[in-house]
């Protein structure tokens, strides 16, 4: 593993901001440079401990998937390179984990796609047999297939906020009527495409996160990272079981050990161990390795 990279300097360009996980960096007025460290966050905390490699392998998923989807719509990958921007030392410094985009602006709102019954939406469900105001089946069980995807969308929270859940015709009065059925159809459309393709691989997607922009001519486009464990939750298909929670890919390691400390969820995070550290490595390079062919 390589030294872990928690923020970056460079101090060629100008910051934009440093967000949970990803440093901003403006290099004129249509481009940014985007580094993805190896911080790491759980319930919207910023923890103290890096997680080494994280920042690389988020960034050839998401170079990835942004290939593989770019068929079904325009995403804010750009092909200049980082050689041409940085100095030497700022590109050792980032090389492998940073990408020149195209400048749009992001819509607020958080495109989740669920395909399986887990996390807040079996909560919602369980109480009272909706989730975001879609009424599901009666009887479904933990971690079960629903019968069809669907689309959860929330509000965009700054850094340390929480995201809020909301339903579709929220999102309406958000961004509007339009752009909002057009953000649900091609989010249903992208999970179901690459959802069949992690199949292939061994990965259950079980539900992800996604983001939008739109450009000058106020076209949609694909922007910030793309089916990422950290915007996903990824389950091997091999040890799936319904009523159980899978091992995941993701960092739901994390999640887990926070949960067993006595934590109020707030800033300062405690510091990770190094067998937590360990075990979250592994599983995001394995989804690395099992997908991106």
């Amino acid at each position: 593993m390589s030294t872990p990279l928690f923020e970056s300097q460079l101090d060629s360009l100008p910051l934009v901001q440093r967000g949970k996980v990803r440093d901003i960096y403006a290099i004129d007025d249509e481009h940014l440079l985007i580094v993805a460290t190896d911080r790491l966050s759980a319930f919207d905390v910023v923890l103290p401990t890096p997680i080494p490699d994280k920042g690389v392998i988020l960034t050839t998923l998401s170079n990835f998937w942004f290939n593989f989807t770019r068929s079904l719509i325009l995403n804010h990958l750009t092909n200049f390179s980082l050689a041409e921007i940085l100095t030497h030392k700022e590109y050792q410094q980032v090389v492998g984990r940073a990408i020149i985009v195209k400048k749009r602006r992001p819509l607020p709102i958080e495109a989740i796609v669920r395909g399986y019954l887990v996390g807040s939406a079996w909560k919602d469900y369980q109480q009272t047999g909706r989730v975001c105001g879609i009424t599901l089946p009666a009887g479904l069980q933990f971690a079960e297939q629903l019968p069809t995807p669907i689309y959860t969308p929330s509000t965009k929270a700054g850094l340390g906020q929480h995201d809020e859940n909301i339903d579709f015709a929220k999102t309406g009065t958000l961004i509007g009527e339009n752009l909002a059925q057009q953000v649900r159809d091609i989010s249903l459309e992208i999970y179901v495409r690459t959802r069949d393709y992690a199949a292939t691989c061994g990965i259950i997607i079980a539900d992800t996160k996604f983001e939008f922009g739109l450009d000058a001519q106020q076209q949609l486009v694909l922007i910030d990272e793309l089916l990422t464990p950290d915007s996903s939750r990824f389950w091997p298909v091999a040890q799936y079981q319904i009523g159980k929670n899978p091992p995941s890919f993701d960092k739901q390691w994390v999640r887990d050990y926070l949960e067993s400390l006595n934590w109020n969820k707030k800033p300062p995070a405690p510091t990770l161990p190094t067998d937590i550290i360990n075990q979250t490595v592994v599983k995001y390079r394995e989804a690395q390795q099992l997908l991106v062919k």
